[in-house]
C-alpha cells in the first residue's frame, strides 16, 4: 500500500507536517512498515480540500485531527 501526502505550501499551512508525523507513528505502532510505503509530493491540485492524501491513488482530505480515524478506516482495515 502506498500513502502519499501533499507537502506543498497550502497543505503545509493546513498541517501536512503533523499528518505525516502521525502517520509515521501509526504505521510503526501497528508494525505496518513492511506493508505501507509513506511518501510525499508537492501540489496535487486540490488545495482547497485541506491536506491532500492518496492511498493507492484514491484521494482523501485529512487534517491533523482526523488522521487516527483516517488511518483506521483507510489503511489498517485494508492492509
Amino acid at each position: 500500500m502506498k500513502i502519499t501526502v501533499c507537502i506543498g505550501s497550502s497543505c503545509h499551512i493546513k498541517g501536512s507536517r503533523q499528518v505525516v508525523t502521525q502517520l509515521q507513528k501509526l504505521i510503526a505502532e501497528n508494525n505496518l512498515g513492511d506493508q505501507v510505503e509513506l511518501g510525499g509530493t508537492f501540489c496535487m491540485g486540490q488545495c482547497q480540500k485541506g491536506v491532500c492524501v492518496t492511498v493507492d491513488g484514491e484521494f482523501f482530505s485529512v487534517t491533523p485531527d482526523t488522521v487516527a480515524d483516517f488511518f483506521q478506516k483507510n489503511v489498517k482495515e485494508k492492509v
